[in-house]
Parts: C-alpha cells; structure tokens; sequence
C-alpha cells in the first residue's frame, strides 16, 4: 500500500477489514481531528473530547474485520461520535442523580436502605463500565483488583512485560476516571468494588 496514493474511504475499509494497519493510520489521520472538533461542540471540554474520539477509532480497530457500513465511512464515524457522546451525557446525568442523592441522605439521614440501594446502583454501574473497558485493561483491571496481585505477578501471569501491565492499569483507570469521575474511582479502589 503506497503511502502517497489517496485512498477511497471504501478501498480504506476493505484494507482495514483485512487487517491493514496502514488503513487505519490513514482513517485515522483523515478524520481524528474532524471527529474531535465535533465531539467538543458538544461536550465543551477538551479531555472528555480527546476521550470520546479515541474511543471510536479503537472500536473501528476492534471491529474492523466484522463491521459493515450501511452508510459511508464519514457518517459512521461521526454518528459513533455522537452516539459516544449522548452515552457519556447519560452517564453523567446518572452520577449527578446519584450524587445528589447521597448528598441528601447525608444531610437528611435516610434510612439505612435507601443507603444499600444507591450503593448497589453505584456499584453495578462501576461494573458496568469495567465490563465496557477493553479487554486486555479488564484482564489486568481485575486481576489486580479482585486476585490483588502485584504488577509482577500479573506480568507474569499474562506472559508480558510489567511495563505493558502498568500501561494497562494507567489507560483502565485513566477510562474509568473520565467515564466515573475521580471520586468515584477512587472509593473503587479502596472499597474494592
């Protein structure tokens, strides 16, 4: 594949459906700062943005060899974008409810069950988004959280580098914390939810 050939959106998608890094190099560099820009119209915040749209070119990646566009690559992309968007918006209108909530119950004292169901809601949606993090940071995510094995020990586990399962962990959390907040997070990890 000549670098200085310009490339369809279509012949770019039978490549990437074959597996073309090269392809994707291209997709990717076409339309990244295209989708960013649209993703900040909405989001108005640059991190969220940047995570949003690198989120939709690593699901390309990850679904390249079994998507099939009904629409063209453009309107695909952006569509993944907004969809991202609304998904996140959601999300956080879901945090903001249950914030709301356990700060009411802080000043008002509710009963202890009302407390034991928040918490479950908080904690299925924490296990929500682990379940959505890619696989190979799930893997790492978990075994540290719930085997509580070193970043060695992992590496070791998973027959790679412990460099490779620090980067895992620091990209999951990373996920976690833009998708969570921080605060979320963190009681997370020392609960370990």
């Amino acid at each position: 594949m000549s670098a200085s050939r310009i490339y369809t959106d279509q012949e770019l998608m039978a490549l990437l459906k074959a597996g073309n890094e090269m392809a994707y190099a291209i997709i990717y560099k076409r339309y990244w700062a295209v989708l960013y820009r649209h993703a900040r119209r909405m989001l108005h915040d640059e991190q969220e943005s940047e995570d949003v749209t690198q989120e939709v070119f690593f699901s390309l990646w990850n679904k390249s060899s079994t998507l099939h566009l009904e629409t063209s690559l453009s309107a695909y992309l952006y569509k993944a974008v907004r969809n991202r968007v609304f998904d996140k918006l959601d999300r956080d209108k879901v945090k903001a409810r249950y914030m709301s909530s356990l700060g009411k119950f802080i000043e008002e004292g509710e009963p202890q069950t009302d407390y034991l169901i928040r918490e479950r809601q908080l904690k299925e949606l924490i296990e929500q988004e682990i379940t959505a993090l890619p696989e190979a940071m799930r893997v790492v995510f978990d075994l540290s959280r719930n085997a509580h094995l070193s970043y060695q020990e992992i590496a070791n586990t998973l027959n790679t580098t412990e460099g490779a399962v620090r980067n895992h962990m620091s990209r999951a959390l990373k996920l976690l914390r833009s998708k969570l907040g921080p605060t979320i997070v963190i009681m997370m990890i020392f609960n370990r939810w």
